[in-house]
């Protein structure tokens, strides 16, 4: 039989003296290069995923600081709505309008939903606090011009929250769109978030409330 050539790797270990080829330093050569790429690529798509990982985390502690603040107007509401009823009792269809409104609004899951109902009960309200301009004693009450200029303050800070809620969406979005990230964004489970959209209502939400003592 044919005996088979001894291994180069087995001469070097026996201590033989062993010169490489040009086709072999060639094939090393290029076996070096792939490994240097591939190892470029994995580095690539890790920071790739580390920076959706925090991109994505950013979003939702944005969601989460609207929804502290939507939790606080929500609590301030009652009291507004009792407060109406004292003076405006008949006006018995604009303040079940506030009251449904609310409790859709707090039953509302994820950023589209949360924005339709929030954008409903803000329509709401608006109408609520007009009643003021209808009822003087209503509009000279006290408790009524605090729980007005809270629910002012309020509106301010979701505005401020919303503004940063949706950069930080349009950034992540933005990100799983670009490379390398756009090849495994959606296999690791980043896809594209809803912005907080004030939609038609956007007038409406941008107007409440609006009192002048």
């Amino acid at each position: 039989p044919i005996a088979k050539p001894v291994p180069t790797f087995a001469l070097a270990l026996l201590g033989y003296p062993h010169s490489l080829s040009h086709q072999e330093l060639f094939a090393m050569s290029t076996g070096w290069i792939v490994i240097g790429v591939i190892v470029i690529l994995v580095l690539f798509a890790l920071g790739a995923y580390n920076r959706l990982v925090t991109l994505s985390q950013r979003v939702g502690q944005a969601f989460a600081d609207i929804d502290v603040q939507l939790k606080q107007r929500h609590d301030l509401i009652p009291n507004l709505v009792e407060t109406v009823k004292g003076y405006a009792a008949h006006e018995r269809g604009t303040l079940d309008d506030v009251v449904k409104a609310r409790n859709a609004a707090m039953s509302a899951q994820g950023p589209g939903q949360v924005a339709a109902a929030e954008n409903q009960l803000s329509g709401a309200l608006g109408k609520l606090i007009a009643l003021s301009e209808a009822y003087p004693d209503l509009k000279a009450n006290a408790n009524f011009q605090q729980l007005a200029s809270e629910l002012s303050d309020l509106e301010n800070k979701i505005a401020a929250s919303r503004r940063f809620f949706n950069n930080a969406v349009q950034e992540y979005n933005t990100g799983i769109q670009q490379m390398p990230a756009a090849l495994f964004a959606g296999m690791f489970g980043f896809t594209r978030k809803d912005f907080f959209d004030l939609g038609a209502t956007r007038t409406d939400v941008e107007a409440v409330p609006t009192v002048k003592f």
